[in-house]
């Protein structure tokens, strides 16, 4: 791949896998193996993406991912309190039970951009944190599962933190899961200083 190649699907799965080495690199090095590419060749993807998205003549967010996804598998109007918001969603070869989810606002600003189940995907049973395992479950799975999640923010604008307790009672020790893109990448019991 150079840099005047062409932008898909491939590449724009090299940028997810970018972000998720820094917690996951075994599983980042599983998954290149797979698509049959380099290290060398995911950095070069992701140094094309942040360009794209910070260069003086950028295309708004939603025009880059439908340049680089092509039209959506499914769009869905939902409503948020007062507020209409459409979900795009394309398939993730790498996570064929997932899909990547663009959601915009009026006038088609982005509101939000993750993974998230496929419609009709079962997800994964979670009770506790036991049945938890990297790259398994969404954002909205694990906050389901252990109610009442409290989302937290993240250490880079692509992740996301959720303090949540995965037993019973009150006496249970809170927990803090990771995700970046919204697909869950580790969790430990809460420390006092990630309560700020």
């Amino acid at each position: 791949m150079t840099s005047q190649g062409p932008f898909g699907p491939l590449e724009f799965q090299l940028v997810l896998l970018r972000r998720m080495a820094d917690h996951q690199p075994d599983l980042v090095d599983d998954a290149r193996r797979e698509l049959g590419v380099s290290l060398a060749t995911m950095r070069e993807a992701n140094r094309r993406w942040q360009a794209r998205a910070r260069s003086p003549h950028a295309r708004g967010a939603l025009s880059r991912y439908r340049a680089a996804l092509g039209a959506p598998e499914h769009t869905v109007r939902r409503r948020i309190g007062d507020l209409e918001c459409e979900a795009l969603l394309w398939p993730v070869p790498l996570w064929p039970g997932l899909r990547f989810e663009v959601t915009t606002g009026p006038g088609g600003a982005v509101w939000n951009e993750w993974l998230v189940r496929a419609p009709g995907a079962a997800g994964p049973v979670l009770r506790t944190a036991a049945d938890l395992r990297p790259w398994a479950c969404t954002v909205d799975e694990v906050a389901r599962a252990f109610p009442p999640a409290r989302p937290m923010e993240g250490t880079a604008p692509t992740r996301l933190r959720l303090a949540f307790t995965p037993g019973q009672g009150q006496d249970q020790e809170r927990w803090v899961a990771e995700f970046t893109w919204g697909l869950l990448q580790r969790w430990a019991p809460e420390r006092p200083e990630s309560l700020a």
